[in-house]
């Protein structure tokens, strides 16, 4: 199986070759892409050392599969070039998840759409994956009438440029800024550009993709996101309406036996999601679930999972995974 990454040197192409490792993903050639101003330089994987190739170049090389991870505007421009020459893309960016003529997936919720005529596969938005993955069973058992979901985002979901103004800030040390504020101490409540309704594009991504995913436009979702000076992983506190009643403990049974989910969820002991246990694990994991006794028929919860893993490169990768064992690549 030869695999390109593209966006080997950025921090989700890192972790997707970290995360191909760590599974034991059946790489026979790894291709490592990245612009032009990377072109040449080395990368370790599995103890081989693997020069980064340009992007014409490594469509000329045919992998089977591309793991994409380099921004929506290189999406847009070379995932047509690399599924013309028969390789299949995975794109992590936001570039195709609102085609219509393209699959958004999470693999343990509609991997099954995916068939061979599927050659660009949409990656969902991190906070999405993490909620929806948790949403649903629970939709399939008690219909989600509505959601309403404020997110606490690590900086890592802004990249490289947020890690440093972050350690900059703790050390005293004027940097280079990626937000317009500080974030040490500090909790910013916008995520990516504001749209014309006065949402971020993240919140909107949350409500879109939602849908999309779970294959319904009836389910009403509000956002709001906000970037806080946190590394281990993004938070969400997910308020949910059903159609139908439920008990709390269905619903953590549901989720106990969900793949892909760890209920954390002990008062006696404390015992619930933070991103300090997140982080480095590909699962998601949801506590504080509860009845909301405001109205009928509604839950609060708390999700959490590693944006870099879950997030992005794992389940890039578990898409990747479910190609191969379907045989569609």
């Amino acid at each position: 199986m030869r695999i390109a990454v593209v966006g080997a040197t950025g921090m989700v192409g890192e972790v997707m070759l970290k995360v191909l490792a760590e599974r034991n993903f059946p790489v026979t050639e790894l291709i490592p892409v990245a612009s032009e101003r990377s072109v040449g330089k080395e990368i370790e994987f599995k103890g081989k050392k693997y020069t980064v190739v340009g992007m014409q170049t490594a469509v000329d090389m045919k992998a089977d599969i591309a793991l994409f991870s380099a921004g929506g505007e290189t999406s847009l421009e070379w995932a047509p070039k690399f599924a013309a020459a028969g390789t299949t893309v995975i794109d992590n960016s936001s570039a195709w998840r609102m085609d219509s003529t393209k699959k958004l997936i999470v693999p343990e919720i509609n991997a099954g759409e995916l068939t061979k005529e599927d050659k660009i596969i949409a990656n969902p938005n991190c906070s999405t994956i993490q909620m929806v993955l948790v949403l649903a069973p629970l939709h399939k058992k008690y219909n989600i009438k509505r959601v309403i979901v404020s997110t606490y985002q690590s900086i890592t979901g802004t990249g490289v440029k947020a890690v440093q103004q972050l350690e900059n800030e703790y050390a005293g040390v004027q940097g280079e800024m990626a937000y317009k504020y500080p974030i040490h101490r500090n909790a910013i409540p916008q995520c990516d550009s504001f749209e014309d309704n006065g949402y971020t594009k993240e919140e909107m991504k949350l409500v879109r993709e939602t849908q999309k995913i779970l294959g319904d436009k009836t389910i009403a979702v509000t956002a709001t996101a906000v970037r806080v000076p946190i590394v281990g992983g993004h938070s969400e506190a997910v308020n949910v309406e059903f159609s139908k009643d439920f008990e709390v403990s269905d619903v953590q049974n549901i989720l106990h036996h969900t793949d892909g989910v760890v209920v954390q969820d002990n008062n006696d002991t404390y015992t619930y999601p933070m991103p300090m246990y997140a982080q480095g694990k590909d699962d998601v994991f949801v506590g504080r679930i509860r009845r909301d006794e405001s109205q009928p028929n509604t839950l609060n919860m708390w999700i959490v999972a590693d944006n870099l893993r879950k997030g992005a490169a794992t389940n890039t990768i578990q898409i990747a995974e479910y190609l191969i064992a379907a045989k569609l690549v």
